[in-house]
């Protein structure tokens, strides 16, 4: 097993690392709030590093899972940045759910100094970070990408090589766009069906037995809208962020996408309603706002 780094111990980072801190494995971490950090190499004996160079000093793969493109870009540079101790021959891997633009940028400052770069978003959320079963979404070298697979092994269980440097973070942003139409289009539905008398539980119980089901429709909608519970799992900033990365690859790629456009406005939008700390199927809120009837029927749409 290589000598691994891991840095961005959040909500998605933190399992994604304690499946890579196992008996026998040489890892050490690094996290922005050093307290995580601390608690994390406290409870599975992980190499704690006080900065990016640090935990980069003689590893053979550093892994970053940050929340956007240029957090991972500022750790480069300085004295305390990774390029500061890591070695050629190294391999950064991002799985950040990042933009292309950003990736090649950092793919080409890694590269003059002989250390290769993979952007390696992930699917699965929380559990199947938990579960060790992550779908890792790989741009860049396809040798580079069979040296690290030991490493995305850990934490993923189908591991994809989407094409070069930047094709993993457009790969990630196109599906998460779709995942957000899912949400509103689901959502301006089942609002609709309200107000014309159809309950969402009956509507949720056709729905996902016939042609337009969608994993919004059969598992967000009836686990988190009709319940009211909305738990803070992926926040609508990141789906925002995401959503529109894809916006962006379409204009591009000059093709005509009005649907990731309007998307990237929509949830633009929610994002500047709801806040930060929302998560991302909260955006169903706004559509109830907005449609004046809430999905399930309990309560006003104020």
């Amino acid at each position: 097993m290589p000598r691994v780094a891991f840095l961005g111990l959040g909500a998605i980072g933190l399992p994604m690392a304690r499946h890579l801190a196992r008996p026998g494995h040489d890892l050490a971490v690094w996290n922005r709030t050093a307290s995580n950090a601390e608690a994390f190499a406290a409870d599975t004996g992980a190499r704690l590093a006080a900065t990016p160079a640090e935990a980069a000093r003689d590893r053979d793969v550093v892994v970053t899972c940050l929340p956007v493109s240029r957090d991972v870009e500022s750790l480069l540079g300085g004295a305390d940045g990774l390029l500061a101790t890591l070695q050629p021959g190294a391999v950064l891997v991002d799985c950040t759910s990042g933009d292309p633009a950003t990736s090649r940028r950092m793919a080409a400052a890694l590269a003059a100094r002989g250390i290769g770069f993979l952007d390696a978003p992930v699917s699965g959320g929380v559990s199947g970070a938990e579960q060790g079963a992550l779908t890792v979404m790989v741009g860049g070298d396809a040798s580079t990408l069979e040296r690290v697979r030991p490493v995305l092994e850990c934490f993923g269980k189908k591991i994809v090589h989407c094409g070069e440097v930047g094709a993993g973070d457009a790969l990630k942003a196109v599906n998460n766009a779709l995942l957000a139409m899912h949400i509103w289009g689901t959502a301006e539905g089942l609002v609709a069906l309200e107000k014309a008398g159809v309950k969402a539980e009956v509507a949720l119980d056709v729905i996902n037995t016939s042609s337009g089901r969608s994993n919004a429709s059969m598992n967000l909608f009836p686990d988190r809208v009709v319940t009211r519970a909305f738990p803070r799992t992926f926040r609508l900033a990141l789906l925002d962020k995401d959503v529109g990365i894809a916006a962006d690859l379409a204009r591009e790629q000059k093709i005509t996408a009005p649907l990731l456009q309007i998307t990237a406005e929509l949830f633009r939008m929610a994002h500047t309603e709801l806040g930060q700390d929302a998560d991302h199927v909260e955006a169903a809120q706004v559509v109830e706002r907005l449609g004046g009837a809430i999905i399930g029927g309990r309560g006003g749409a104020g």
